[in-house]
């Protein structure tokens, strides 16, 4: 029984090798532009209900 920060903080740790700029984000970006998109919709929703209630003084 014991600690194991000595190989937590060692040098020698098993990670996977870094390449930057090898990643395909096409999905990433759909998803993103697609969350903007619902965002945006359905605030415009949000305000256009509120000024409904306001104009039939809900």
């Amino acid at each position: 029984m014991g600690y194991q920060t000595a190989e937590l903080f060692s040098s020698e740790r098993n990670m996977a090798k870094h390449s930057h700029g090898s990643m395909d984000t096409t999905h990433h970006e759909k998803v993103f532009n697609s969350f903007i998109t619902w965002i945006t919709r359905g605030t415009i929703a949000i305000i256009l209900g509120l000024i409904f209630l306001w104009l039939v003084n809900g």
